[in-house]
């Protein structure tokens, strides 16, 4: 029996979570939850949004699945997912987008991973005012060798581990050549230890966004620094047919939480209506790094199963199914 931490979050967070949670059940998963939360809805409580609980429940049982927050203005910080990030070193973000059969869609044949640094870059929260006037401000961009080697280490690990072919580091070099040019220098110095197992290239961001609208069945796994992770892989969420089918996890050395892409969606609080599969989705990526792999993919052959037949989906899928009716027919499936 694996203990995990559940964080229900707020504003949709509780019922995708709850959805998943429903799944997970029906997978046959030997799982024992520890909730705690986080978030606007322990402001009051707590005066905090990021109680020490949290941190100690997750760094106890090493693994969570955590519900989307909102992080309430004028806090200590600037985002609990951010320093979540920052007090657990998860410095990988892996956030895989698929197409699925049976769901309407521009594009066929998409299944890429983008695996962002999420630990420095502009998102360092290094920036400050210049002046009494705030006239102007300006933000120091943080690339470092160590950081930059090991995310690369980890994309190439990723892609082996799960038979992906390519890994493609995302840049602008070109112009940011101490920055940009660092990283790019680690990838390729850590490429070749990969050789002739994993294909590697380099794309600039630009083009990158490019070729993604014009040919994205042509990539398999994306190497990005932070700011550019976080954008391009919102780009190739678009590309299958939302937030709504994006899964994300935040992995380091020791800990790994596993979270949908989306927000809390607070207008759609309560109303039982929008789509949890990326939050399932998540939930399957954690079980296959617990090594539940059996699990994951009796959960995964059950969604391809309801997307294929497209009677009971979601609002965001063309469907009128609301939250829970959706993972009720998806744990079905999967009981079966």
């Amino acid at each position: 029996m694996k203990k995990i931490t559940v964080i229900r979050g707020d504003g949709i967070g509780p019922e995708v979570i709850d959805a998943a949670l429903l799944v997970l059940e029906a997978s046959g998963a030997k799982l024992k939850f520890e909730f705690v939360n986080a978030g606007e809805s322990v402001m009051k409580e707590y005066g905090t949004p990021l109680p020490d609980e949290v941190i100690e429940s997750i760094k106890k049982n090493k693994v969570a699945l955590k519900g989307p927050v909102t992080t309430p203005i004028g806090s200590g910080f600037r985002s609990v997912n951010v320093e979540l990030r920052k007090r657990l070193d998860l410095y990988a973000n892996v956030r895989p987008t698929k197409t699925f059969e049976g769901l309407k869609n521009r594009y066929e044949k998409v299944d890429i991973v983008t695996i962002r640094e999420n630990t420095e870059g502009l998102y360092a929260g290094v920036e400050h005012y210049i002046d009494r006037e705030k006239s102007a401000a300006e933000s120091i961009r943080i690339i470092t060798r160590k950081a930059a080697t090991r995310i690369a280490k980890f994309a190439f690990e990723y892609a082996l581990k799960e038979n992906r072919k390519k890994v493609t580091c995302v840049h602008k070099a070109n112009i940011l050549k101490a920055t940009d040019g660092l990283f790019l220098e680690c990838f390729r110095e850590v490429a070749k230890q990969y050789s002739g197992k994993i294909e590697f290239e380099d794309k600039l961001i630009d083009n990158m966004c490019m070729q993604l609208v014009k040919k994205p069945e042509e990539y398999d796994v994306l190497l990005t620094p932070n700011l550019y992770g976080d954008i391009i892989s919102d780009l190739c969420a678009g590309l299958v047919g939302g937030l709504g089918l994006a899964p994300g996890a935040n992995i380091g050395d020791k800990y790994a939480i596993f979270e949908p892409v989306h927000g809390s969606a607070p207008k759609y609080a309560g109303k039982n209506k929008v789509n949890p599969t990326a939050t399932i989705l998540s939930a399957v990526m954690m079980l296959k790094y617990i090594g539940m792999e059996k699990e994951a993919s009796r959960i995964m052959m059950g969604l391809e199963d309801v997307f294929r037949e497209g009677v009971v989906l979601t609002y965001d899928l063309g469907g009128s199914a609301g939250t829970r009716e959706f993972a009720e027919y998806l744990a079905e499936k999967v009981e079966e």
